[in-house]
């Protein structure tokens, strides 16, 4: 398949993936141990979404450093240590006592996936011929390590919580041999960049649109994901295979749904689609149904949530710098900085009401909602596309630029 698509470095593609599916099922394995790390170390709700406030944080404040030291020592370096730190938290974590020692370990972790993400993207699309074909198999890896990290977590998470995390381990020691043996730099080594050149990104309007939309709907995404299974209340293993449903909802809308339903409508309207949906699945979440109603509708929100983070990588591209360091960098530093305060946000309002946390979920994300209906047009422009609301869609161009600019930098 790669012969007919003359792809001289598949091997590296495939490595760099691979790696992917054990990054992302390491940040998925946790979801179904939190509550029994929470009752056998004895931490309060809001101590245990430090686990993901952490790594989150962490992620977010290290994305940019990581990108600007690509230029320095290349990609494959920056992403095998990333890897390695990884690695490392994951086994140390195993081996934690107390709630600070996991969330600080868990920050390491974090620091390591996002020496990871801020190469990966950019790794794969400067070896490969087929853009879109590099990043449906990126995607289909995201996919399915969200899919099979939780149930990674729940099955070996009921002989112990601490399993998971040396399973973590070491499937990150085996994708760290895969990448010292299996990756390679590009043949043009990458520039050196400054912090002001991811920053200036944010002056572009669509850009700027698209980050404000991007950041509400990851604050809810983690809302999501990190206090739902305290929320239901369910033992480890049940638990695992819950979020492994979520998972292949994810998965469904990332690779069957979210691309097709962009060809359809427009990437820009999917993407409207996909955020109305998620806000409808977090105020039904809200409205406290019973737990096998709450269940399906976390499974139908998983799927919104795959189209949602398909279009949005897609989007990035497109909107983002021709330098797609510069792009990685600005994206994530959105993506994950607001998305680090919402687990730890929802363990605090969850004394005030079980469903607390939702309802400010609904209240963030229905601004980005609100933000996306008036600003569009500004993201379709540049892609040529147009939204069926807007009565701006030539001003939106005129000022963007022209369709076959945007496209030229895909």
């Amino acid at each position: 398949m790669s012969g007919a698509r003359n792809e001289p470095n598949s091997t590296a593609i495939y490595a760099t993936a691979l790696t992917a599916f054990f990054a992302i099922a390491g940040i998925a394995v946790v979801d179904p141990i939190l509550p029994i790390i929470g009752a056998e170390i004895g931490a309060t709700t809001w101590q245990i979404e430090l686990l993901f406030t952490a790594y989150i944080a962490v992620m977010a404040v290290g994305m940019i450093p990581a990108v600007l030291a690509t230029g320095r020592f290349g990609y494959k370096k920056i992403l095998a240590a990333g890897v390695s730190l990884v690695a490392v938290a994951a086994i140390l974590a195993a081996l934690s006592t107390t709630i600070g020692q996991l969330a600080a370990l868990r920050g390491l972790w974090g620091l390591g996936n996002a020496m990871f993400f801020a190469t990966a993207m950019v790794l794969l699309v400067s070896l490969a011929n087929d853009r879109e074909w590099v990043v449906g198999i990126f995607e289909t890896c995201v996919g399915l390590g969200f899919a099979v990290g939780p149930l990674i977590g729940g099955l070996l998470g009921s002989i112990s919580w601490r399993v998971p995390f040396f399973a973590c381990g070491l499937f990150m020691i085996v994708a760290l041999a895969v990448s010292v043996t299996r990756l390679k730099d590009p043949v043009e080594k990458p520039s050196q960049l400054r912090v002001g050149q991811v920053f200036a990104l944010f002056r572009r309007p669509a850009f700027l649109a698209l980050s404000v939309v991007t950041a509400t709907y990851n604050f809810v995404f983690f809302v999501i994901l990190g206090y739902t299974p305290i929320f239901l209340g369910l033992d480890v293993v049940p638990l695992g295979l819950v979020f492994t449903a979520w998972g292949l909802g994810l998965a469904f809308g990332i690779l069957v749904v979210g691309h097709r339903l962009a060809h359809t409508i427009g990437a820009v309207q999917t993407l409207g689609v996909a955020v109305a949906g998620v806000l409808v699945m977090t105020l039904l979440l809200a409205l406290g149904l019973p737990t096998a109603a709450s269940v399906v509708v976390l499974v139908v929100a998983g799927v919104f949530m795959g189209i949602a983070n398909a279009i949005l990588t897609d989007l990035s591209l497109a909107l983002g710098d021709p330098d797609r360091r510069v792009t990685t960098g600005a994206f994530n530093l959105v993506r994950w900085g607001f998305a680090a305060p919402a687990p730890v946000i929802a363990g605090l309002l969850h004394p005030v009401g079980a469903s607390a946390p939702y309802w400010v979920g609904v209240a963030v994300l229905t601004v980005g909602v609100v933000v996306f209906l008036l600003t569009a047009h500004r993201m379709a422009g540049p892609l040529g596309e147009r939204v069926l609301w807007s009565r701006w869609n030539r001003a939106a161009r005129a000022v963007e630029g022209t369709p076959e600019e945007a496209m030229s930098e895909l």
